[in-house]
């Protein structure tokens, strides 16, 4: 417990760590010029602002029209990956205020619907909700999935051998299969929601309730006679007297987040920050009672006076099981945050363990020099998970990937972009294709 606590304080220090440096940096920057940079004079540049690719197809306005109140981008979901055969469905986000654009925050929701030819059914909404003049803000996650997963065992290096094709991926959904893994089909129930009060400016602390409830699972490997096969999920289900065909949690939790983005579906600037501890009690239905501490970070740092969209945006999160043993399949894992994004360059549930820790940097800039409409990332990620029953601790390895991506504006007041990205991790690569920004 005591080495668990350390682990927990030091990431906390490297939460709280970014936001002086990188203020610091900014306030450098804005004392010193460099020849070619924003503060050197140059001749009178026509106005430009940034704009959609709708705007390209209307004529000028003498007397531009107010933004709306709401926006929805809906997109066909059509791909092919080795998990899901082929996918067809559809997917999107929805942007509105619930007050006034003065005084409140917008809010999102992300959602997709598709089946695919291997009988799957992948349906989630992911809300993030500030109500009038952001007295409330709300964060759900509501998923309901017949769904397959490979898995791979715990800690970063298992396996070490994984060689994966290529995959697609639609919002974090998407995988691959291979020699190595260990491929799971299940049924998926999640409702989660948060409800967070103001108490100062940025500043909100909240509670919530979790349920995850995982049945019908089909361990496809497993084999226990003959020639016995025994798969990562048995041996660790069996080991803390999980049932292998089913488990629930159900838990209560206490949150603290701050938030000053501009924008929480593409933002320029601000800092996000939240903590989130959550315990599985046994008499809300949990298989066991167990808890789990989530920590993140993320900040925008703006490389440029004139042109918003050039930036260099950091995310770091931890996820710690502090106490008891969760189900195999609800441990910390890559894609595990609300929107399952982290980990570009592998599939969601590549790396888990007991504990993780993950971090990304991505540079985000303007293709279009005057109408912003198209953009460009460049981003570097890296991932690090344990294995207490194998001595494999945090850090001890760590998986990297990089990649880049390209961003189409759909809408300039809601900041929405059509978003393709490539990512290359260690034997593994994917394409991604979604309809807001990772982070």
């Amino acid at each position: 417990m005591k080495n668990k606590l350390s682990i927990v304080l030091l990431f906390s220090f490297f939460l709280i760590a970014p936001g002086g440096l990188h203020a610091q940096q900014a306030d450098s920057t804005a004392h010193n010029s460099v020849p070619g940079s924003d503060t050197v004079k140059s001749k009178p540049e026509k106005d430009c602002k940034q704009q959609a690719i709708g705007d390209l197809f209307k004529k000028k306005e003498k007397a531009p029209k107010p933004p709306k109140k709401f926006m929805a981008l809906i997109l066909p979901n059509i791909s092919s990956n080795p998990s899901n055969g082929f996918v067809l469905g559809v997917g999107g986000t929805f942007g509105w205020y619930m007050g006034p654009k003065e005084n409140t925050r917008v809010s999102s929701a992300p959602f997709t619907l598709a089946v695919t030819s291997k009988k799957q059914l992948i349906s989630f909404v992911k809300s993030n909700i500030f109500t009038k003049e952001d007295k409330f803000f709300l964060q759900g996650d509501w998923r309901f999935y017949l769904y397959s997963q490979p898995t791979y065992g715990l800690g970063t290096n298992a396996p070490d051998t994984a060689n994966l094709p290529n995959n697609f991926h639609w919002d974090g959904q998407g995988g691959s299969t291979d020699s190595v893994s260990f491929p799971m089909k299940y049924n998926y129930l999640k409702f989660s929601e948060i409800v967070n009060r103001k108490i100062v400016e940025n500043f909100y602390v909240g509670i919530g309730y979790h349920f995850d409830y995982y049945y019908s699972i089909d361990d496809e490997k497993l084999r226990l006679n003959p020639d016995t096969l025994l798969t990562p999920h048995y041996v660790y289900s069996r080991k803390f007297n999980y049932d292998t065909t089913q488990y629930m949690m159900s838990g209560l939790s206490a949150n603290v987040v701050f938030d000053s983005r501009d924008n929480q579906a593409n933002p320029y600037k601000g800092i996000y920050a939240n903590i989130n501890y959550r315990y599985n009690f046994k008499f809300l239905g949990s298989d066991k009672d167990a808890s789990e501490l989530w920590t993140e970070f993320r900040t925008y740092v703006g490389l440029s006076k004139k042109r918003a969209r050039h930036m260099i945006a950091f995310w770091v999160f931890g996820d710690f099981n502090l106490t008891g043993n969760l189900p195999y399949m609800t441990l910390p894992a890559l894609g595990g945050d609300q929107r399952a994004r982290s980990g570009r360059g592998y599939v969601n549930g590549r790396f888990r363990g007991k504990n993780l820790v993950y971090g990304e940097v991505e540079w985000r800039f303007p293709i279009s020099p005057c109408s912003q409409i198209l953009g460009g990332v460049i981003f570097v990620n890296a991932t690090t998970t344990d294995n207490p029953a194998r001595d494999v601790a945090l850090f001890q390895y760590v998986k990297p990937a990089v990649g880049f991506g390209l961003r189409v504006m759909i809408n300039k007041y809601f900041r929405t972009n059509i978003n393709l990205d490539f990512a290359i991790g260690s034997k593994s690569q994917g394409f991604y294709f979604s309809g807001q920004e990772t982070f």
